[in-house]
């Protein structure tokens, strides 16, 4: 059974050492739903090349327009 852990966490792949396990990891450039909704199909495309011990990053056509992140109480 394959197993993909698909994660926004970019330092996971430094973080862990995945030669021999069975998961495969996804990480994506992009976590703000906006952009991903539109943006399935490299998502999907990662998925099924994904093969046990493997890392792959998504990248994403469509960007977050600056200064539209979220805003924080100081």
């Amino acid at each position: 059974m394959r197993q993909n852990l698909v994660t926004g966490d970019k330092n996971l792949s430094y973080q862990q050492n995945l030669t021999g396990r069975k998961l495969a990891l996804v990480v994506l450039e992009e976590t703000d739903w906006n952009i991903l909704k539109h943006e399935a199909a490299p998502v999907s495309a990662a998925l099924d090349a994904a093969m046990p011990g493997s890392f792959q990053e998504v990248t994403f056509h469509r960007r977050r327009p600056r200064g539209s992140g979220r805003k924080r109480d100081c």
